[in-house]
């Protein structure tokens, strides 16, 4: 993808009737180079041809009311023809306009992938991190449904891989960097519909989640489906790896996966909030309106520091204890923590069919993801359905304290239960 900026333009203003972005890599005649005079005057200004597109397209034929309430429906993607960089007075002028209500420009944003440590197979290896969580006692009551879909938004999903490969759903690739090159470690130009992982990182937090218990602990919710959804590529900084991948096809990807049917979505990342608005916070409004539960890690540097989307209201976000019940060093914590899962040390599913350990609240965040796919599950079995505001309430008083307070600083409502969740979701189905 070129350099770009996304658009949002006020209420009062007519949406434009133009085609969307994914349409113009192979066929830029069905691009707009114009849309509406003052526009089109500050392009002209700054002599710079652009395509001009629309960030979302609507689930069905029309925009749906939960669309259009989340304003998906106003937001526009212009994308510079030529390789150029962005002017900064360009995006002053466009702020300036009363037609304009927020511009951001194209970013990639970056997440710290946790080091992986291949290790040899064994069911029982890693198993202490499941006891902590009760999930052996709370498998009696299901090890998911079917019906229930959990989207991996992450590096992709070895979709070989023997743990998932029955659990999993067709999925999409969403990383498209142009200038990647000599950064990026395998593939990351193009999007498609091959979501495969290269780094493994997302097929480690799909086997928290799903994975079958072959040769590893199995996961939480193994007989639920998984989403496999690409939205970060890999660069290699130093000793280092570094997932990376544009901000704005991250949150198209959230879109994808919530109108194709995702109830539940593992975001085992976060970015900075470096201007503009908040990162995510449209596609997560949809995202609430429809029911859909998201789950985020917190992040991992053992600060009071905000990660996104993990940081936006509606969403999870999920710090980590150590095998002692203490909050891991490593955690970031604040206010918008909400619970803290099992994070160092962990065992799962990896690339070439292998199995690793690793930490991080990336890897934390799965456990919370299979707690909710779990209670959804359970309450389709006894014919009910689970909402997310009553998922929340049920993982909230039944998550063990790490101290007197009702909300911890850095642990929030402490660590999940989820024997106690699955208690107390029979006692309210009753």
């Amino acid at each position: 993808m070129k350099a770009h900026i996304v658009l949002q333009i006020e209420d009062h203003v007519a949406p434009f009737e133009i085609s969307h972005w994914t349409t113009i890599r192979d066929n830029k005649a069905a691009a707009a180079t114009t849309v509406h005079p003052k526009l089109d005057k500050i392009f002209a200004k700054y002599r710079l041809p652009v395509w001009i597109t629309r960030e979302y397209q609507p689930a069905k034929n029309t925009w749906s009311d939960d669309e259009i309430k989340s304003r998906l429906n106003r937001f526009y993607r212009v994308i510079l023809q030529e390789d150029s960089a962005i002017p900064a007075d360009l995006i002053r002028d466009i702020t300036l306009l009363p037609i304009i209500k927020q511009v951001r420009m194209g970013t990639v944003g970056r997440s710290d992938l946790p080091a992986l440590q291949p290790a040899q197979m064994s069911a029982d290896t890693g198993a202490d991190s499941r006891r902590a969580i009760y999930l052996e006692e709370a498998q009696t009551y299901t090890r998911g449904q079917a019906s229930v879909v959990v989207a991996v938004l992450d590096t992709g999903i070895s979709q070989r891989h023997p743990e998932l490969k029955s659990a999993m759903l067709p999925g999409y690739d969403f990383v498209d960097i142009i200038d990647g090159a000599g950064k990026f470690i395998g593939d990351f130009f193009g999007y498609d519909d091959n979501p495969d992982d290269e780094v493994g990182h997302g097929t480690h937090v799909a086997g928290i989640i799903a994975g079958k218990g072959m040769n590893m602990p199995v996961g939480v919710v193994p007989l639920c489906k998984l989403l496999p959804v690409r939205v970060l590529g890999a660069m290699q900084r130093g000793e280092k790896r570094v997932g990376a991948g544009l901000i704005d096809n991250i949150n198209v990807a959230v879109k994808w996966a919530v109108d194709q049917g995702a109830e539940i979505i593992n975001m085992s990342l976060g970015i900075r909030h470096t201007g503009g608005g908040l990162p995510h916070e449209e596609v997560v409004e949809y995202a609430r309106r429809k029911g859909v539960t998201i789950v985020a890690a917190s992040g991992n540097d053992g600060a009071e520091e905000l990660y996104y989307p993990g940081a936006l209201p509606h969403v999870i976000a999920v710090g980590a204890f150590d095998p002692a019940g203490e909050v891991a060093g490593f955690s970031t914590y604040g206010k918008q923590v909400s619970f803290v899962a099992p994070g160092t040390n962990i065992y799962s599913s990896y690339l070439n069919e292998e199995y690793a350990f690793s930490s991080g609240t990336s890897h934390a965040t799965p456990f919370v993801t299979g707690a909710v796919a779990m209670l959804k599950s359970y309450a389709r079995t006894r014919g009910a359905r689970l909402s997310d505001a009553k998922v929340k309430h049920i993982l909230k008083h039944t998550a063990d304290k790490v101290d007197t307070a009702f909300k911890h600083r850095k642990a929030g409502f402490g660590r999940i239960n989820l024997l106690d969740a699955m208690r107390l979701l029979e006692h309210k189905l009753n």
